[in-house]
């Protein structure tokens, strides 16, 4: 027999890496201020290998609007400016011996709204991989139901469990929305 119990918590775990990756994609979105996260998906070609940037340096805010990449390997300088060019992020370190220092420079209107957009599309992906969760646990609640013969009202109020839970982690992805946008949107 299915336990119910693990349809639940699977859902809710399933449900919490969604928020936990909105997180991660969010702060990878470049708003006016220095995040060291904006260079985690910076790819740099290390001796023929594309390697994530914060495997080969650290990444750190030197000032509000400056982050320094210090690279373990000195010879390796040169590679991590260019995969930060080559990035989409818009961003020109400066090569200082050893060390790049890279100033983030203030958004534009309309730069700002297009990320403002940006978020919003991302957020809205995170919702349906939320609901697409919810949609799973009750079709295996159902199939309990079916198969197994679990009470009607066992599984009505299982739905109505994972419904609730739903509604939290919405509520979390348009609170982490809101920040976000209003962090964009700061001058």
């Amino acid at each position: 027999m299915i336990n119910a119990k693990d349809v639940v918590k699977n859902a809710e775990k399933g449900m919490d890496n969604v928020i936990k990756d909105l997180r991660r994609e969010f702060a990878a979105l470049r708003t006016g201020r220095a995040n060291p996260a904006l260079l985690e998906r910076v790819m740099v070609d290390y001796y023929g290998t594309p390697t994530p940037l914060p495997q080969l340096a650290a990444i750190s805010v030197q000032e509000a609007r400056v982050l320094l990449v210090q690279p373990w390997d000195r010879n390796v300088v040169k590679n991590v400016e260019k995969a930060i060019l080559k990035s989409d992020l818009g961003l020109n370190p400066v090569v200082d011996g050893t060390v790049l220092r890279i100033t983030i420079p203030p958004l534009t209107a309309e730069r700002r709204n297009e990320l403002t957009r940006l978020a919003r599309k991302i957020a809205e992906e995170h919702r349906v991989a939320i609901r697409n969760l919810r949609r799973d646990a009750n079709e295996q609640i159902k199939k309990a139901e079916k198969a197994e013969g679990l009470p009607e009202n066992d599984s009505r109020r299982l739905q109505e469990e994972v419904q609730k839970l739903t509604d939290r982690y919405i509520g979390q992805v348009d609170q982490l929305l809101s920040e976000k946008e209003k962090e964009i949107l700061e001058v």
